[in-house]
C-alpha cells in the first residue's frame, strides 16, 4: 500500500507530513507502518517501517527520533546523533539540511513548526503532560537560538486524541484549571465528575499564547479511525497488551 503523508499547505514546501498506519509491514496489533522501537513488535518490521516513512517524505535523509518521556524538553540538532542514538526529550529542532525529524505519537499531538526564510524547523511531542509543562514553547524558544523569528514561525498539529473520544477525571482538569482557571474551557462535561478533554484545541491556545498567528489543526481522531491509526487509549481500552506509533515528519532537504 503506498503511503500518502498527510501535509498542510502552511509547511509547505518544506518536506514534511503527518503518517498514520498505512503502507507498513507489520502485522497483528502492530498492522501497518508501526515506527514505534518500544512496542513489542518485531524489530526489522519496524526498522522497514522507518526506513518507508523516512522515504515517503525525504528520501535519503537521516531519520533523527527521540527516546520521549512526556516533558517540556527541546533538543536542538547541529549534528546528526550516532546510528540507532535517540536523545532523551520531546521535541527537536535544527537548521541542518538532510536531517529528518520524527515525533512518535499514539494519542498524543505532533506538533511540526518551520520558519523557512531562516531554514529552522521543529518538531514537537505534545502529550497532556508536555503540553502543560510548555514542550511547544520550549520548542520555539530553541529555534529562535537557532535564528528563528517568531513572527515568521509557522505550525501544524497532526492527528491526536479528539475530545469527543478523551474522557478524564476530576484531578485530571483540576491540574489544568491550577495552572490556569481559563482551562476550563477545553473540557466538556461528560458523566459524573468526568470531563471530555480538547487537547488539539489546548495546543492551538498554547501556540497562539506564544506569539505563533499561522497554526494549522488537521482535526484526525487517532482513537476514532481505527484502521487510519495507532490509539494508546483505545488499544487500552480493547485490553491489547500492546500497540502501535505513528510518525510525524518534517526535514532540510541537503
Amino acid at each position: 500500500m503506498t503511503i500518502t503523508p498527510l501535509t498542510t499547505p502552511l509547511l509547505t514546501p518544506i518536506p514534511h507530513g503527518f503518517l498514520g498506519r498505512h503502507g507498513g509491514v507489520s502485522t497483528g496489533l502492530h498492522n501497518g507502518l508501526n515506527v514505534g522501537l518500544g512496542s513489542e513488535d518485531d524489530r526489522d518490521a519496524v526498522q522497514e517501517n522507518r526506513t518507508r516513512a523516512r522515504d515517503a517524505v525525504l528520501p535519503g535523509a537521516r531519520l533523527v527520533t527521540l527516546y520521549q518521556i512526556h516533558s517540556a524538553e527541546a533538543v536542538t540538532l547541529r549534528t546528526a546523533p550516532e546510528d540507532d542514538v535517540r536523545p532523551e526529550g520531546d521535541a527537536l529542532v535544527t537548521d541542518r539540511p538532510g536531517l529528518l525529524l520524527g515525533i512518535l505519537t499514539a494519542d498524543c499531538a505532533p506538533v511540526l513548526f518551520a520558519d523557512a526564510q531562516a531554514g529552522v524547523i521543529g518538531a514537537a511531542h505534545a502529550g497532556w503532560k508536555g503540553a502543560l509543562a510548555g514542550v511547544t514553547d520550549a520548542t520555539l524558544a530553541a529555534m529562535e537560538a537557532l535564528g528563528a523569528d517568531r513572527a515568521r514561525i509557522v505550525a501544524a498539529i497532526g492527528p491526536c486524541i479528539a475530545r469527543t473520544s478523551y474522557e478524564v477525571d476530576a484531578a485530571f482538569l483540576a491540574r489544568f484549571t491550577a495552572a490556569d482557571p481559563a482551562n476550563e474551557r477545553f473540557f466538556q462535561p461528560a458523566r459524573a465528575d468526568h470531563h471530555r478533554f480538547d487537547l488539539e484545541a489546548y495546543v492551538a491556545h498554547r501556540l497562539a499564547a506564544a506569539g505563533i498567528t499561522r497554526v494549522a489543526a488537521l482535526g484526525q481522531d487517532t482513537y476514532a479511525q481505527t484502521d487510519r491509526y495507532f490509539s494508546y487509549r483505545r488499544a487500552t481500552h480493547r485490553a491489547e497488551p500492546s500497540y502501535g506509533r505513528q510518525i510525524s515528519l518534517i526535514g532540510l532537504p541537503d
